[in-house]
């Protein structure tokens, strides 16, 4: 069976404050990208898991083994799998790669053992692998809420390219979040864009589109800010760094200026990527 990850990004996120439990109670809206990772997974005779980037080790802390574990002790599966992952989607980028993953293979594994759990169901128990984990099950335009587990999709019909630039340095959601200066950063009001969306009133969001973890993430990689300038600078109006980086999206129906950014960045050691809103 071939299972699709898609990326996302966040077209908004708001650290709305940190809980007792230590996470952070956020609100976001995610969009899913047609930019996609692809997962092979067939029943064997015992689990083994591939890939073809080298760079990617296929131990216990990956999203893909993870999930067979917990897909195996959840529903007692005496089932082994062979999983082979296609990778597209760049580490460390916050576009939500490793989270895609793990929720390709609990959907794979759902049809291949015919299990009695809505996707519902299995959104809610993928957030157990990672808070982005849930959405990625669904692959929905959804209003996401608490630590990523609360989610209200919902549907509009704008079909931009979306331009992806990715230094090559990443950065860690955990180092953004420890930097992270609640006093300083932007809280953006996620439902203000829900509203936009739906009501087709494009032209307005880059006026309310932020991104609370940008100033976390231009301290740790300086180059995300010099970046989201360039293509400021180029006349993207919608431009925004996704989830905690280090990737910045710009979005634009203007294929001449996506074409003159991507010849921009052509030679650069970047992660460059024209891709546009799934499905």
């Amino acid at each position: 069976m071939i299972v699709e990850a898609h990326a996302k990004i966040n077209l908004t996120l708001n650290v709305v404050g940190k809980r007792e439990d230590g996470y952070h109670e956020l609100e976001m809206i995610m969009l899913p990208l047609a930019l996609h990772d692809t997962i092979e997974i067939s029943i064997a005779k015992e689990d083994m898991f591939t890939t073809d980037d080298s760079q990617v080790a296929m131990d216990d802390a990956n999203t893909v083994v993870r999930a067979v574990q917990l897909m195996r002790n959840t529903f007692a599966l005496k089932e082994h799998f062979h999983v082979h992952l296609h990778k597209r989607i760049p580490s460390q980028a916050g576009l939500a790669g490793g989270s895609a993953d793990g929720a390709a293979v609990l959907r794979g594994i759902h049809s291949l053992c015919h299990l009695s759990i809505t996707m519902e169901e299995l959104a809610q128990l993928g957030k157990q692998l990672g808070a982005d984990v849930p959405f990625c099950v669904l692959q929905e335009s959804a209003l996401v809420q608490g630590i990523g587990e609360k989610l209200t999709p919902f549907h509009f019909d704008w079909k931009p390219h979306v331009l992806l630039v990715k230094p090559s340095i990443g950065v860690s959601t955990k180092e953004a979040f420890a930097t992270l200066d609640f006093a300083k950063c932007p809280h953006p009001n996620a439902h203000t864009i829900k509203k936009l969306l739906q009501n087709k009133k494009y032209e307005q969001l880059p006026q309310y589109i932020a991104n609370s973890l940008e100033y976390s993430a231009f301290q740790l990689v300086p180059q995300i800010a010099d970046i989201k300038q360039e293509l400021i600078a180029m006349g993207f109006p919608c431009v925004l760094m996704s989830g905690s980086g280090s990737t910045v999206f710009a979005l634009s129906e203007d294929e001449t200026r996506i074409e003159k950014a991507i010849h921009h960045y052509a030679h650069t050691d970047m992660f460059v990527c024209d891709t546009t809103f799934y499905p």
